[in-house]
């Protein structure tokens, strides 16, 4: 049986909360490992207990992250992802210079991001197997396309990585969590 994500279309309020390290660190971690506590958490990401809780109430008052009641022993408070994907349209926020600003920093840190985890996987590579260094890397195409054309094609390429999502690994002994990032944009000249 398919596993339909939980999605949310992030509004202005929800971007401008987003648009802070830590809380996008702790909601992607959430995400990720699954829920937590604001102890675990802070471990986790290298910080401290009072602003992983601060911050994780943040993303509650917007909905972004929610109380796992059913962990929740005293006052041991459990934390989860209220959605698994959080998506916008940039033009969403063009009447709204704060949310703009904001949709620009988390589309900054997504960035950020990407730099971050192929420095860390080209860092270990030598220690994979042949079949994963030949199946990861990164490659680049220039096409000439219209908005049209290029919005069908990111929706082309989203509906396959939702394919691969949806499948189940059962002939794969050494399958383990893949980061994909999917960037498409006109060409800028320096």
């Amino acid at each position: 049986m398919e596993n339909t994500p939980r999605a949310v279309h992030l509004d202005n309020r929800q971007v401008r909360v987003l648009a802070h390290p830590l809380r996008i660190r702790l909601l992607g971690t959430l995400r990720a490992d699954g829920p937590a506590t604001a102890t675990t958490l802070a471990e986790k990401l290298d910080t401290n207990t009072g602003a992983t809780s601060y911050h994780l109430r943040q993303l509650a008052e917007v909905g972004l992250v929610t109380e796992d009641l059913d962990r929740g022993t005293g006052r041991q408070r459990w934390w989860r992802a209220a959605h698994d994907i959080s998506n916008f349209e940039p033009t969403d926020f063009d009447d709204d210079p704060d949310a703009r600003a904001a949709v620009q920093w988390i589309q900054g840190d997504q960035v950020r991001l990407l730099a971050e985890q192929a420095e860390r996987w080209m860092a270990v590579e030598h220690g994979y197997s042949r079949q994963w260094r030949d199946a990861a890397g990164m490659s680049d195409m220039l096409l000439t396309l219209g908005p049209a054309q290029l919005r069908a094609l990111n929706d082309e390429m989203w509906q396959l990585l939702e394919r691969y999502r949806d499948e189940e690994v059962t002939d794969e002994p050494e399958a383990e969590s893949v980061l994909v990032f999917l960037a498409a944009f006109p060409r800028v000249e320096g």
